[in-house]
């Protein structure tokens, strides 16, 4: 980060449910850090696809993260670079995809999910699927042509190589995204614009310097700083912390509904809860009562150098 230049973190959940454990572990985590520099904090809520993202979980979530303690300079409802919800923001992704295409860095895509699944091996056995490129060389006649049958969808050109970058917390970091994914989608068939574009074009609007996330996004970083380079915008620094699993290794979500916030609100007090996280974090010798304000001095001492951690079974229940 250069000197002098403000620190801007964001914290982006998905209202795709209610929030469990594991999100508040990366909002606290991500608060922390921008708080520790003096910084300035986001909210933004990605709630792109509309069959799964709800108003009412949005609303939810912000209470949720409200209660704990966590506070925003910019979000829903305050701020000059909103609007901070991405559903409202598709003209700001479509204006990103003409750009692109000016430069001939997307191309349209015909193939159906159970085509893709019949000709791609998952990658190294981790259930990431790698685009083979079977529609990245298409004449104009044949675009036309399946264009009459099938809306298609639209891929990003991904350059061959490895991208660098050095993670704030793991250091030197290293990823082809091209032999990894292949060709990664920036919108979808039905016209839903995809994650990686989305959340790009966000960071680069809204000046976001700093993105302390979940370690399952570490190889997204590749592809995203490969659009930033692609439009032309600078890249925040990226920071991925470890990922809570339950006690058989399996990490927590929002489906299975494991230690979602309904639950944990009515079984601690926020501060007790602070301070059970805390301790997860490494940021406290034992779980007490704390406040994440009085968390923030502490902070240096998190360690996110682990993969993963374990949450004991016993973690719900009240003293």
């Amino acid at each position: 980060m250069a000197e002098g230049k403000t620190v801007r973190g964001r914290f982006a959940p998905s209202p795709s449910g209610r929030m469990h454990l594991g999100n508040l572990c990366c909002a606290l985590a991500a608060w922390l850090s921008v708080r520790s520099q003096n910084g300035v904090m986001l909210l933004r809520i990605e709630d792109l696809d509309p069959d799964r993202c709800k108003r009412a979980y949005a609303e939810q979530l912000m209470d949720d993260l409200h209660w704990l303690g966590l506070d925003w300079d910019e979000g829903p409802g305050t701020g000059q670079n909103g609007p901070y919800f991405q559903s409202e923001r598709r003209a700001l992704y479509e204006e990103a995809l003409q750009m692109l295409r000016q430069q001939g860095k997307v191309y349209p895509c015909f193939c159906t999910r159970a085509q893709l699944h019949a000709v791609s091996a998952p990658h190294a056995g981790d259930g990431v699927f790698r685009y083979p490129g079977t529609c990245r060389s298409l004449s104009a006649a044949e675009i036309a042509k399946k264009s009459k049958t099938r809306d298609p969808a639209l891929r990003f050109r991904a350059p061959a190589g490895e991208t660098r970058f050095d993670d704030l917390f793991l250091g030197p970091q290293a990823l082809d995204v091209q032999a990894v994914f292949g060709d990664f989608l920036v919108r979808r068939s039905d016209g839903v614009h995809a994650y990686q574009l989305a959340v790009t074009v966000d960071d680069a609007r809204m000046g976001v310097t700093e993105v302390v996330r979940g370690r399952d996004l570490l190889a997204s970083t590749a592809c995203q700083l490969r659009l930033f380079e692609a439009l032309g915008a600078p890249a925040p620094r990226y920071g991925h912390v470890p990922l809570l699993t339950n006690t058989e290794g399996r990490r927590l979500s929002k489906r299975e509904q494991d230690l979602d916030v309904g639950v944990l609100r009515e079984r601690f007090a926020p501060e007790a809860l602070c301070g059970k996280l805390a301790h997860l974090l490494g940021l406290l010798d034992r779980p007490e009562a704390i406040s994440p304000r009085d968390l923030i001095p502490l902070f240096p001492r998190a360690n996110f150098s682990r993969p993963t951690i374990a949450v004991p079974a016993d973690f719900a229940q009240t003293p």
